[in-house]
């Protein structure tokens, strides 16, 4: 791990950019360090996605989180995957023609980016962990919700996740889902455009956890309310401090 930036923002919080081998990422810490980490997952392009993921990052700073996020596979400046970019390709297709989704479409799309995704996370967990400014237990937030569920599964670091509710779901997900102990705070956009809401009430009804809450807000894809936001802020403040 090799920190390329640095910068004090205005609120006090220190950002870091990163790379982790090929892997670029990011770090906020809070003026109260030692902190709990929070990971802070998204859909991939770390250039599009900074504006909402600082936005985020400094309200958990707020309240005495630290929080990190790394670059998806085949995403940014990465190398781009032809079997993704071709099932990425043929899901467009399907929704902009009203078509149902295929489950093959969104295994090709979905699986290969979990195997690949789930492990660079959990080597920046080994990477970051060790630094003097984190401390405490760890939880995740944010999508892709697959990477977030087979994380939640087979990294015991992580002891509370919020998962976003936003993206397509293979089936092999729901089994996995099932497996989960952890405490979970599902947030859905009751109007999201690209996202089948019957499958996402289905996931959590999978969800093992026998602490869950959904907390489902009417609104499209990026619409999430503020006091959503802070929900799970709060989440958080409960189960990781």
């Amino acid at each position: 791990m090799r920190f390329t930036s640095e910068q004090r923002l205005d609120d006090g919080v220190l950002e870091r950019e990163f790379t982790l081998g090929e892997i670029p990422g990011i770090l906020w810490t809070p003026a109260s360090a030692p902190a709990p980490l929070i990971l802070l997952g998204h859909p991939g392009g770390l250039p599009r996605m900074y504006p909402r993921l600082a936005a985020r990052a400094r309200r958990c700073a707020a309240e005495g989180f630290a929080t990190a996020t790394i670059e998806l596979p085949g995403s940014g400046d990465r190398r781009r995957s032809t079997t993704a970019e071709q099932a990425r390709s043929d899901l467009r297709r399907a929704l902009r023609a009203g078509e149902p989704v295929d489950e093959e479409i969104v295994d090709r799309l979905i699986l290969p980016l979990v195997d690949e995704a789930a492990p660079e996370w959990q080597a920046a967990l080994d990477a970051l962990l060790p630094l003097p400014e984190i401390g405490g237990p760890v939880g995740y937030s944010g999508g892709v919700i697959s990477i977030g569920i087979r994380l939640a599964v087979v990294e015991p670091r992580i002891t509370a996740a919020v998962l976003f509710a936003g993206s397509v779901v293979p089936r092999t997900a729901f089994q996995e889902a099932r497996q989960i102990t952890i405490p979970l705070h599902v947030l859905l956009q009751w109007d999201d455009e690209g996202n089948d809401r019957q499958s996402a009430l289905d996931l959590f009804h999978a969800l093992g956890s026998a602490e869950k809450t959904l907390h489902a807000n009417m609104g499209g894809h990026t619409g999430v309310p503020q006091f959503a936001e802070d929900a799970a802020t709060q989440f958080f403040t409960r189960h990781l401090k």
